[in-house]
């Protein structure tokens, strides 16, 4: 990179504080992504999943399906992921996933997009430095059909507090 391209970039601050969010407070995810049968295939691949239905079009339709179905993990890495710009891009542990569940089948060539609501957000009570905050994320697919929905928990830090 050029001397004259460092001067001219612009740090942007990625996430949010915890101050920042409001209980009921919704984020419409701008990035939606479509997952196509490699993407399946690559992942599927890669963490050994042998189920028939993520790589056998034959099999799938011989069980009432248009096509392959995508692997429901490769469906909640990428809702989880289009979620992270506007929840906790700014740092901060994660602290688990609850109540997941799988609402609909999705194919390859779908469009995911996301949205996310503030449930809960509280205190630390170890660490005044930050906060935990507690999202609901509902993943649709291009029908507006939710395909997905989960709670997830980070930790998030406060202003000025310069710890992540």
């Amino acid at each position: 990179m050029t001397d004259i391209f460092l001067t001219k970039a612009k740090l942007r601050p990625k996430g949010h504080f915890y101050e920042e969010f409001e209980l009921g407070q919704v984020f419409e995810h701008h990035w939606g992504r479509t997952l196509n049968e490699s993407d399946n295939s690559l992942f599927s691949t890669l963490t050994i999943q042998a189920n028939p239905l993520y790589f056998n079009a034959e099999y799938a339709k011989a069980h009432g399906h248009k096509s392959i179905v995508l692997n429901p993990m490769i469906v909640f890495g990428t809702v989880f992921g289009l979620s992270v710009e506007d929840l906790s891009e700014a740092g901060g542990a994660f602290l688990g996933v609850d109540d997941l569940t799988f609402e609909g089948h999705v194919y390859p060539d779908d469009t995911l997009t996301a949205r996310s609501e503030v449930i809960n957000k509280r205190e630390s009570e170890k660490n005044s430095d930050v906060g935990i905050v507690t999202w609901h994320t509902q993943g649709f697919n291009q029908k507006g059909d939710r395909v997905i929905e989960f709670k997830r928990t980070n930790m998030v830090s406060k202003k000025g507090a310069g710890i992540l």
